[in-house]
């Protein structure tokens, strides 16, 4: 059985995805690199004292604006919430980060059309309101001292460092802190860690659909979605 043939095509599926998704992943990084490099782990602690809609939308401003990685995001959730962050609104720039963010929405943008984009949106800053009034009805003190207790523990995980680090400019005005040498420095090493996070999902993502597109037949999806279906489809 020549399995060359099957395997090219699936490869050639991925690059042809890769290509197509390139540049918005670029932008959205290098967008991602420059509020990071302009905005301290300090700052965003005092940004986000309590659970009330300004901190929450903030929260979500700074998680959409944050590195794409959900690690990373955890990470850096935990990192800011140690530092004197509300829990509520740590976990509110936790979901931004991984629902909102820049590099994800271009790409759906790109790929799927500014409809779902747009769905992306509103679905969002909803999810952070349920959980911000679930939070608010069911969470207790108890528990968010249990939960201080045990991130001030610093269990190490897989982008802690990446959480701890703080490259940030914090002095001049936000055009001199994104110009200045040490702006560059800091945007270039956030660019290049939001990279190094997420590679291995976007790769592997990229192999699995390109799999799927080169040897999953159409009629599969038309019957797998009910297309044909005279209630379902409509």
């Amino acid at each position: 059985m020549n399995l060359i043939a099957p395997l090219g095509h699936a490869l050639w599926m991925a690059f042809a995805m890769l290509w197509e998704i390139l540049w918005p992943l670029i932008l959205g990084f290098g967008l991602s690199a420059v509020v990071q490099a302009v905005v301290s782990k300090s700052e965003m602690t005092r940004l986000l004292p309590d659970d009330s809609p300004r901190s929450l939308a903030i929260a979500c401003g700074l998680g959409a604006a944050s590195s794409s990685c959900s690690y990373a995001a955890v990470a850096l959730a935990r990192s800011i919430f140690r530092k004197g962050a509300n829990f509520t609104a740590a976990l509110a720039f936790q979901l931004a980060s991984t629902n909102l963010v820049a590099e994800l929405t271009i790409i759906i943008i790109v790929l799927m059309g500014w409809q779902f984009a747009a769905a992306e949106f509103v679905g969002g800053p909803l999810m952070v309101v349920l959980m911000a009034l679930l939070l608010k009805r069911f969470l207790s003190r108890e528990l968010v001292a249990q939960a201080r207790t045990q991130a001030n523990k610093g269990l190490k995980g897989k982008m802690e460092g990446h959480a701890e680090m703080d490259m940030s400019v914090t002095e001049g005005s936000l055009w001199q802190r994104v110009t200045s040498n040490d702006g560059f420095t800091a945007t270039s090493h956030y660019f290049v860690m939001d990279w190094a996070a997420v590679w291995k999902d976007i790769a592997g993502g990229l192999l699995i659909a390109g799999a799927v597109a080169a040897w999953v037949p159409p009629d599969f999806w038309k019957e797998f979605f009910l297309v044909s279906h005279p209630v379902a489809a409509k």
